[in-house]
């Protein structure tokens, strides 16, 4: 029988750290997780809803489409500071983003008296995040691109990142196929099994025209 774990879940406290800082009493503490996934919740719909709008212009291998990361939140006696890790954020350095989406958190924050504290930061090397290799293999996949170019020129893509090892999963109805398959490619070292070895790691559902297409995707950034 096949033992597996989320290389995210296995390395933390190691080289994966928490995304949420705060502390609260056992009886508070599951209102506190549920308040989180609000907050991340509402910022990716925000995202998505905001990107809906402007889908008419052009996206590209480098293009500014906004992905998310990660989103920390940390929690102090009256402030709650949620900094969102983007690619590209084009969209919320708008006039008036930063606005509407402290208006849309609010309404999920508990506490009336609580303020929040929104910050933007740019991830440096963009293709060394999974979840943006992941979108746009989705891009690709919804624009009928065959989904081995997609995986070759997502593969391609990392080469401008400092990383050692990239391996990228897709599973479901390939091509239309009425049987489900899955496809893999990678390229370098991953060592899975090492705890010392920083690796990231998301999963990704497609949505096509043939069914939802599940995509994996790990990326072995550096071993300390």
């Amino acid at each position: 029988m096949g033992q597996k774990i989320n290389p995210l879940g296995f390395r933390l406290g190691t080289t994966q750290n928490h995304h949420s800082f705060w502390f609260a009493q056992p009886k508070n503490y599951s209102e506190g997780l549920q308040e989180d996934k609000k907050i991340r919740n509402c910022i990716k719909n925000y995202i998505e809803k905001n990107r809906k709008k402007g889908s008419n212009r052009k996206i590209e291998s480098d293009s500014s489409s906004e992905v998310i990361t990660h989103i920390e939140i940390q929690k102090e006696i009256d402030t709650t500071h949620v900094i969102i890790h983007i690619g590209f954020p084009n969209l919320l350095k708008k006039k008036g983003a930063i606005e509407e989406l402290e208006k849309d958190l609010q309404k999920e924050v508990n506490s009336v008296n609580q303020r929040l504290n929104i910050a933007i930061e740019k991830v440096k090397e963009p293709y060394r995040q999974p979840n943006i290799l992941a979108e746009y293999i989705a891009f690709q996949l919804k624009n009928r691109v065959s989904f081995r170019k997609a995986m070759k020129k997502a593969v391609e893509l990392t080469k401008k990142a400092d990383i050692k090892g990239v391996k990228i999963k897709i599973a479901g109805r390939l091509a239309g196929k009425e049987i489900a398959r899955a496809e893999c490619i990678k390229k370098g070292r991953l060592p899975l099994q090492t705890i010392r070895a920083k690796i990231d790691y998301c999963c990704y559902p497609i949505r096509t025209i043939y069914g939802v297409l599940g995509v994996k995707i790990w990326i072995f950034v550096e071993e300390e």
